[in-house]
């Protein structure tokens, strides 16, 4: 069983099966762009941007396509999507919430001043003020993303990866998650706290 699989609900047939979720985000305007040609009704498309009818995108939000906006999300003022991103249903952006190269699914809330880059978070995952998911080890002199797995090692091949969050996970304010990480399902990660799978490759 793949990893995320087990992680987010329906990922097997969903969307962005079966590819593994690093090479999702590694070429997430690519994968965009597919989900564009096939749309279902009630969207809005201009400049590679769709908007569900449903959506609601505040004045001052800013979306560089290609991007997908679902039925009933909320983008707010000062909110920025960029490099490919696809929210499903439900999502919710606060202010100041930066979303780059990221595909989140249904329910999921990103509450204000938040980044997350890189990555694919499941159903009804909250992160709370401040929290971080990052996608670049500028502190490493080889980048390229490896992380620890339930004992095993595991080599991305990507310079730029952040997370994959299980359903239901809660991460609270402040908190960051490192470059190369597995949330499982349900997580529960502490306001302030680091979460650090990664190792270097030297």
């Amino acid at each position: 069983m793949e990893i995320t699989d087990r992680l987010i609900a329906g990922w097997t047939t969903g969307p962005l099966a079966p590819l593994k979720p690093w090479q999702v985000t590694a070429a997430a305007s690519a994968q965009v762009r597919k989900l564009l040609q096939r749309l279902p009704s009630g969207y809005y498309c201009r400049d590679e941007v769709a908007i569900h009818e449903t959506a609601t995108v505040e004045a001052g939000a800013v979306i560089k396509g290609p991007a997908i906006i679902g039925p009933r999300s909320f983008i707010a003022a000062s909110a920025y999507l960029r490099d490919g991103c696809w929210l499903e249903e439900s999502c919710i952006l606060g202010p100041g919430a930066e979303l780059k190269s990221s595909f989140l699914f249904a329910g999921t809330k990103l509450a204000h001043f938040n980044f997350v880059g890189d990555s694919i978070l499941g159903h009804q995952v909250n992160l709370e003020a401040g929290a971080i998911i990052a996608n670049y080890r500028n502190e490493w002199p080889n980048p390229t993303i490896t992380f620890f797995h339930e004992g095993a090692r595991i080599a991305t091949g990507v310079m730029k990866f952040g997370a994959v969050v299980g359903d239901e996970t809660r991460i609270g304010a402040n908190a960051v998650i490192a470059p190369g990480a597995i949330l499982e399902a349900g997580t529960r990660v502490p306001r302030l706290a680091l979460i650090d799978q990664s190792t270097p490759l030297r």
